[in-house]
């Protein structure tokens, strides 16, 4: 779309939250609420967005892109205001599409639909409405049949005027060369001493220009989010929307009430969530594994046909045909080849695990390189930190490990190589050996007192 550039206002302070983090700022399904508009805007490939800041500039500027554009709004007087201070960067631009940065749940098919009616009717302005059943405190759309009068906001509304039920959702398009001129002629003659961006309609409407408008069928696109409780509303529809989305691209969610999804996670067909599983930021799940219940997964990647239970993992990837948990912890760094089984209460940290190597149960692996085919009996620790340093244990191909060995790093395991349970192995261990380090038993007579005297 040539010629065309997203404002979007985000310079307010956010009172009602309550919170030291710019409104914007605060989360909806993993994202930011200011980046779930972002996104919105570049999924119909307007070339151009300018954000207006005010308050919090340097903590939103800072998440921000280098495709933003960033617009400062020094003193917030009032949204009119906000895109006079956008309008100079607006060369070359014919048409722009102004936006909330606290509307997270606007959706592109609506976006489009709301650009293709102003370039349709050659519109000076074009606003994007919505339909409630309760208006009560937003601005009413006022039409004489299907023409646009005026907004009017429900403090001025006569009691007529509040039966109206179509509202002004705040997401607009403009003419801009017409809305640069009606900008010279709005003042700011309320009590607040604000510029409103709705007052340029009657100046557009005493001049005889096109405004129209949309109503879209979704009043969830029309919240603004001004305080955590509306916060909490907006993250169940987003939620439900991306259960949604899944379900019908062929994903088995079997308790959708249980179940969260973030917005950055991508699944594929025939993926099984069980009850209470949450997927966050950018993990990556393959198709026919089963993921839960009880299981947490974030920036990690789950290979075809892996069954993950009662897990948490962080920025860990998952082979094929893996079998994680119950109570398994995959830290960063954590590599697993295909068909590797993790046990309960194991915990992996930067390491990497060959194909169909096992660590059954109650073991830590941290800073190791494990080969193929290797098994890691039960309470087995690598003891990978001397207190300022960090070691690395490298266990070769088929190597079989006792059960409560303890591999004092930087140490190597040879190919084929066992280490004798309760081994405490601190050097080198040469392929195809038995390896064991062991006190002599000892047996006192007679020391068991007897507890009756």
């Amino acid at each position: 779309m040539p010629h065309w550039a997203a404002v979007i206002m985000a310079a307010g302070k956010g009172t009602r939250m309550k919170s030291k983090l710019p409104k914007v700022m605060h989360t909806l399904a993993g994202k930011p609420m200011l980046q779930h508009v972002l996104d919105c805007v570049r999924s119909v490939e307007i070339p151009r967005s300018m954000v207006v800041l005010g308050h919090g500039r340097e903590q939103i500027e800072a998440t921000l892109d280098d495709r933003t554009e960033v617009v400062v709004q020094e003193e917030q007087c009032g949204t009119g205001h906000a895109i006079m201070q956008a309008i100079p960067h607006c060369h070359e631009v014919d048409h722009i599409i102004v936006l909330s940065g606290d509307q997270p749940l606007i959706r592109p098919e609506t976006l489009r639909n709301l650009i293709r009616i102003h370039i349709e009717h050659n519109a000076a302005a074009t606003l994007l409405t919505a339909c409630f059943e309760n208006p009560h405190g937003l601005g009413r759309i006022l039409k004489e049949g299907d023409q646009f009068l005026r907004v009017v906001e429900e403090k001025d509304a006569t009691p007529e005027e509040r039966l109206v039920q179509e509202i002004n959702t705040g997401t607009y398009c403009f003419n801009v060369a017409k809305l640069r001129e009606a900008l010279k002629n709005i003042t700011p003659k309320n009590a607040q001493g604000e510029y409103y961006l709705t007052d340029v309609f009657a100046v557009f409407h005493a001049q005889g220009e096109v405004i129209r408008t949309y109503c879209t069928e979704d009043v969830h696109e029309a919240l603004g989010i001004n305080s955590r409780a509306q916060l909490a509303a907006a993250e169940d529809v987003a939620r439900q929307r991306i259960l949604s989305y899944w379900m019908e691209e062929g994903v088995t969610i079997i308790d959708p009430r249980s179940t969260f999804i973030e917005a950055g996670v991508v699944l594929q067909p025939d993926v099984v969530l069980q009850p209470f599983t949450i997927l966050k930021g950018r993990t990556q799940v393959a198709e026919d594994a089963v993921i839960g219940p009880h299981t947490t997964l974030t920036d990690c990647t789950v290979g075809a046909g892996s069954e993950v239970s009662h897990t948490v993992g962080n920025q860990a990837v998952i082979g094929g045909h893996c079998t994680i948990g119950p109570y398994a912890y995959l830290r960063p760094g954590t590599v697993l080849q295909d068909k590797v089984k993790v046990g309960d209460f194991v915990e992996i940290k930067n390491s990497q695990i060959g194909e169909g190597s096992k660590i059954p149960h109650l073991s830590y692996v941290g800073d190791s390189q494990v080969g193929k085919s290797v098994n890691i009996g039960a309470g087995t620790i690598t003891c990978n930190y001397d207190g300022v340093n960090k070691y690395k244990t490298i266990i070769r191909d088929k190597a079989f490990l006792g059960s409560n060995t303890n591999l004092v790093a930087p140490v190597e395991i040879g190919e084929g190589s066992v280490t004798g349970a309760g081994s405490t192995i601190s050097k080198n261990v040469p392929a195809n050996t038995l390896a064991i380090e062991r006190s002599t038993q000892k047996h006192i007579e007679n020391w068991v007192r007897n507890k009756k005297k």
